[in-house]
């Protein structure tokens, strides 16, 4: 017991670390939206949205191996990156969202295909599974790889100043992280669905939501010029939204965790959890946002 207390860091010691990785991931992410040097501003949005590709599929196929579903997880991550890497190259570079639609196809057409071959070559008398490792495979793809292009689409979207939007959309469902974390440890009380997160409570739910709609009114509110067109309701709307999109998000990675019986997907950036705790809700959500920005936002 002692040794078990010693091993754990302490509180400081966890704040020092969490701080240090928010400050960094955060410190990308404004360079890569924000800053006037067009070329370091690929690199960074570039960099990052495939480290988080690569990262967030390892985790996926991490879990999944310890239930033994065996995925190809080298050919899953090369097919994720292809997608992530050319949806970049598409948007970023070229500016041509419908050549980016065209290759995402592409490469989700042959995906198919050549997982049947992969799975054909692995088949043996001693290892008969099939459905299982084909469809956590295109899973991963879809879910990590699939998800963050629209990422990427929200980022250059044409005429809404994208970098804006996106910026938006990842602090207004963060926050419903925070509120949700905030309002549960003061005054959380009753569990939500204790068999999926035994930690998350109905009063934190209702705290995420209030903070979401918060911050959506405050974007809208002071950011005038990036979103003038905008109608309060349709802000206030969109913190409702992702509020709610957020808390879902985080259950259903929850049941990939419990499944594997584990407390973070991954330990890469320290006292954060996984890269998919980070993504969670951003996956979820992205084509919530996406679908408004395409077909509700008046021009």
């Amino acid at each position: 017991m002692a040794d078990s207390e010693e091993a754990k860091p302490s509180k400081g010691k966890v704040f020092v670390q969490r701080l240090g990785s928010t400050t960094f991931l955060y410190g990308v992410l404004m360079v890569s939206l924000f800053s006037s040097n067009q070329r370091l501003s690929l690199i960074a949005f570039g960099g990052l949205i495939t480290l988080f590709g690569v990262l967030g599929m390892m985790e996926l196929y991490g879990m999944a191996e310890k239930r033994y579903l065996k995925p190809f997880r080298e050919l899953g991550i090369a097919i994720g990156v292809a997608l992530i890497g050319s949806t970049f190259w598409a948007l970023g570079i070229q500016k041509n969202p419908d050549l980016a639609f065209d290759i995402e196809i592409a490469i989700l057409l042959c995906t198919v295909p050549v997982l049947g071959v992969a799975q054909i070559r692995r088949y043996t008398d001693e290892d008969k599974s099939s459905l299982g490792p084909l469809a956590v495979t295109l899973f991963g793809i879809i879910y990590v790889a699939l998800l963050l292009n629209v990422l990427q689409k929200i980022r250059y979207f044409p005429d809404f100043q994208g970098h804006w939007w996106l910026m938006f959309f990842i602090v207004v469902s963060k926050m419903s992280d925070t509120g949700a974390y905030c309002t549960g440890q003061l005054i959380g009380r009753t569990k939500m669905i204790p068999r999926v997160s035994p930690g998350k409570t109905w009063e934190g739910f209702a705290g995420g939501i209030v903070f979401s709609v918060v911050a959506a009114w405050l974007f809208v509110h002071f950011a005038d010029t990036p979103f003038k067109n905008v109608p309060l309701a349709h802000a206030l709307g969109l913190g409702v939204v992702l509020g709610v999109g957020s808390v879902l998000g985080d259950l259903v990675e929850s049941l990939f965790k419990r499944e594997a019986g584990m407390k973070d997907s991954g330990s890469f950036f320290p006292s954060v959890g996984g890269i998919l705790d980070i993504l969670d809700s951003l996956l979820f959500n992205a084509p919530l946002m996406y679908l408004y920005l395409k077909y509700i936002l008046p021009s």
